[in-house]
């Protein structure tokens, strides 16, 4: 319920992402909110191993908005500052997740390059 409403308001300056399910190959939505660091967009999965992130994993062309992208995963040790910026840009809705998942390679992040 939440993840529609935020989709239709714009709620917490989320975007729409879309991602092709692994099984059904259907389009699956999701609202996420997209931080910018140094130029590239990146995903920032709150809730660890998603169904979202495992759907990426199989197919890594992914679109937001009306933009299509190519997602690659960052490495762990890379995550830190992928993560300092999104966390004031999601609020206080993320805390919880952080809190109870603290270590940053609970949360996968993936690099958006914009697809040919």
């Amino acid at each position: 319920m939440f993840n529609r409403i935020a989709m239709a308001t714009g709620l917490g300056h989320s975007e729409t992402l879309t991602v092709t399910t692994r099984v059904s190959k259907q389009p699956q939505q999701i609202p996420v909110v997209v931080p910018e660091v140094d130029g590239v967009k990146y995903l920032v999965s709150t809730r660890g191993e998603s169904e979202w992130v495992r759907n990426i994993r199989a197919d890594p062309r992914v679109t937001l908005g009306k933009s299509s992208y190519l997602a690659a995963e960052v490495p762990v040790d890379r995550r830190a500052p992928i993560i300092a910026a999104y966390r004031p840009l999601a609020g206080k809705v993320v805390a919880g997740y952080f809190r109870d998942l603290p270590d940053d390679a609970d949360h996968p992040v993936f690099a958006l390059t914009p697809a040919r």
